[in-house]
């Protein structure tokens, strides 16, 4: 620890919060400033990207320090969603790890002051190939961005280290550009969701993107369908049957949907009415129910559970026949979520 420290003056937990209250303040405040410097450097940087990878090309992410850390992040970021990108590291790239970049492809070199040396001694390297510089840096009168082809500028006044030294407002700006970029790019070149999936194979993630809805729902004996000529307590009794929480009520086919009841229009129902176990299920069912097809995403299905909070959701074919349910108790045992 150093010198100064003492642990009987850290007894303040109110100033303990306002300090990192400051912090985050002080870098929202930086991230907002970034709005008024999107551009049309912005577009064009992303309009170079999407043209090497178009052509086979690559993303060469290059920064020292913290600029260094955060061009990780950025082609981590870049090669999740279908962007091939590599990180050249500045010390090493005069010694062979030039080697990585080829004609076509595009740099985005990170410097907040725009004035490191390292990185700046590189760039007559970099310049020998036929590529692109794409700069973020602090200002358009640096150094690194007089030098780049297009510059994005992300003017950070104050840093939240209260010795305005440690890399903090600046690093998370130059992060959120390159999420920014990412992101544009991932729809400028139309990547879609099974893309994801190809690159996210692993986890709860790629179980959702890579599974169907009809690959987790349940059917047969496992869920409860009635008619419309059903009692409430035939309902109660196929859900008891099925282990389920809602019955399907469909016409005396079996698959055209006509609603749906669950334990808790049943428990709502009956605090008024304790004697509906002899009316008709219609009369207390919820006719228009929501469904998803059954070829839709698992990951759909997480998303619909989110926004409609529900528990049950109807599985339908192209006909919108019933086919199935899927609970959403079944997910997290599925390892969907």
């Amino acid at each position: 620890m150093p010198l100064n420290y003492n642990p009987s003056k850290i007894v303040n937990h109110s100033e303990l919060i306002a300090s990192g209250k400051r912090v985050v303040e002080i870098e929202i405040e930086a991230i907002q400033s970034l709005l008024d410097h999107l551009d049309d450097n912005f577009a064009l940087a992303v309009i170079a990207l999407a043209d090497s990878v178009a052509n086979s090309g690559k993303i060469v992410v290059v920064g020292v320090g913290k600029s260094g850390n955060i061009g990780h992040k950025i082609a981590a970021t870049l090669n999740s969603t279908g962007s091939t990108a590599v990180v050249l590291n500045s010390q090493n790239a005069l010694h062979g790890d030039l080697g990585i970049i080829s004609d076509g492809d595009t740099i985005i070199a990170l410097s907040f002051s725009g004035e490191t040396a390292e990185l700046l001694d590189l760039l007559p390297h970099i310049k020998r190939f036929d590529v692109k510089i794409i700069s973020i840096t602090k200002s358009a009168r640096s150094s690194l961005a007089k030098h780049s082809d297009i510059a994005l500028i992300t003017p950070i006044h104050k840093e939240a280290c209260p010795l305005n030294l440690a890399p903090t407002s600046s690093s998370t700006a130059a992060l959120v550009m390159g999420d920014a970029l990412a992101m544009a790019l991932l729809e400028a070149r139309g990547f879609t969701e099974n893309d994801f999936a190809k690159f996210h194979p692993g986890g709860a993630l790629g179980r959702a993107l890579l599974t169907s809805v009809k690959d987790i729902m349940r059917s047969g004996d496992q869920i409860a369908i009635v008619s419309t000529t059903a009692s409430v307590t035939d309902a109660i009794a196929a859900m008891s049957a099925a282990r389920t929480g809602s019955a399907i009520i469909t016409d005396n086919d079996g698959h055209t949907l006509r609603g749906v009841f669950t334990h808790g229009d049943f428990a709502r129902t009956f605090q008024a009415d304790n004697n509906i176990g002899k009316r008709l299920v219609v009369d207390f069912m919820n006719a228009t129910p929501i469904t998803i097809h059954q070829d839709a995403l698992a990951a759909e299905a997480v998303k619909t559970f989110e926004q409609k909070r529900i528990d049950d959701l109807i599985v339908v074919d192209t006909q919108n026949k019933v086919v199935g349910l899927v609970d959403s108790q079944d997910l997290a045992r599925l390892k969907i979520v």
